[in-house]
C-alpha cells in the first residue's frame, strides 16, 4: 500500500522494563525487528520515531519535534513528516498485532472521512495501534504547545472512527492483541 505510511515509535525511556524496549528479545526476535517486519508487510514506506544514533540502522529514522513529551510527540512528528494521508502509529512494545488486524483498521480509515480510526478495547483507546490522518498534526500540535500530553483528549465523535471491542471479537480479534510488553514481568508472560 503505497498510499500509507507507517511510523513505529520507538522513542521511550522504558524505564519500568529497566533496559530499551526495542531491543527487548521475544521469541528470540528483537521487539523492533518483529514491528518493523510487521509494518514492511503493510508498505514500504516505514519509518521509526526515535533517536537515529540507535536506530538509523534499522529504518529511516524521525525526531521528535517536542521531545520529552511522550507518544503524542511522537505521533506529531511522524505526521508532520508523512507525505501520505493514512499514517499507521504503531508502539514499538505491541508485538501481538497482526497484519490482519492493521488491514481492517485501514480498511475501516480508508471507508471513513475520520482524521483517526483506533480501537477501543482492552479498557481504553488503543491510540498506538491506530491509523491517523495527517491533519491530526495540527491538534496534536496545539496540544503540544499548551503542555497537554494526553492522547485520549483529542478524540472527538466528530474526527475520531472508534471500532469497538465487540465489533472487533465479531471480526476475529481477541482484545489480548493490544498487549504491551513494559515490565520484565509482562515479558516473562509474553514467553508462556
Amino acid at each position: 500500500m503505497e498510499n500509507v505510511s507507517t511510523f513505529i515509535l520507538a522513542g521511550g525511556k522504558s524505564t519500568r522494563m529497566g533496559t530499551d524496549k526495542a531491543f527487548v528479545l521475544l521469541e528470540g526476535r528483537t521487539l523492533l525487528s518483529r514491528m518493523l517486519d510487521l509494518a514492511r508487510q503493510l508498505t514500504s514506506n516505514v519509518h521509526i520515531i526515535g533517536d537515529p544514533t540507535k536506530f538509523a540502522p534499522f529504518a529511516p529514522t524521525i525526531e521528535d519535534i517536542f521531545p520529552g513529551c511522550g507518544p503524542l510527540g511522537g505521533i506529531h512528528a511522524a505526521l508532520r513528516s508523512s507525505r501520505t494521508d493514512l499514517n499507521v502509529i504503531l508502539a514499538v512494545d505491541v508485538p501481538f498485532v497482526s497484519l490482519a488486524l492493521l488491514d481492517y483498521i485501514i480498511s475501516r480509515a480508508t471507508s471513513s472521512n475520520a482524521n483517526v480510526t483506533l480501537a477501543r478495547a482492552a479498557g481504553g483507546f488503543q491510540p498506538l495501534c491506530a491509523v491517523y490522518g495527517r491533519s491530526f498534526a495540527d491538534a496534536a500540535e496545539n496540544a503540544l504547545r499548551a503542555g497537554h500530553y494526553k492522547i485520549d483528549a483529542l478524540f472527538t465523535p466528530a474526527t475520531t472512527q472508534v471500532i469497538e471491542e465487540v465489533e472487533l471479537e465479531a471480526s476475529g480479534f481477541s482484545p489480548r492483541i493490544f498487549r504491551n510488553l513494559n515490565t520484565p514481568e509482562e515479558l516473562a508472560e509474553a514467553h508462556e
